[in-house]
């Protein structure tokens, strides 16, 4: 049996831009998807800590070093500039896997800049 868990998660990201006109994702910064182990076209939930909406999308990648997290399509009406953002990745492990497994936490910096990087426990 496979079971769901968080794989990694960015905590507290600023959005930079929104683009509802734009076709759909959410753009992080290349730096911030490498510190935390997401990849571009990878399904992501975003929860807006200022307005309470959540939703699903997946990733595009930003460019490096400019601290970009815009969200895009449709989804651009759920948030706004300036809204702190939690951006979460899902795998599915087996028992044995969950038990070991580390999910991988970035906490941006001033600018969206990877700040602190931690590993949860596991399960």
């Amino acid at each position: 049996m496979l079971r769901e868990a968080l794989f990694a998660k960015i905590h507290h990201a600023t959005v930079t831009f929104c683009d509802e006109n734009y076709v759909g994702s959410i753009t992080i910064d290349a730096d911030l998807l490498d510190a935390c182990g997401m990849r571009p076209n990878e399904k992501v939930l975003v929860a807006d800590c200022t307005s309470g909406a959540r939703f699903e999308t997946y990733i595009f990648k930003g460019k490096r070093g400019t601290g970009v997290v815009g969200v895009n399509g449709a989804a651009a009406r759920l948030t706004g500039i300036g809204h702190k953002v939690i951006v979460m990745s899902f795998c599915h492990l087996t028992t044995e896997e969950l038990g070991v497994h580390r999910p991988k936490v970035v906490i941006p910096g001033d600018g969206n800049s990877v700040g602190r990087v931690i590993e949860y426990d596991p399960a």
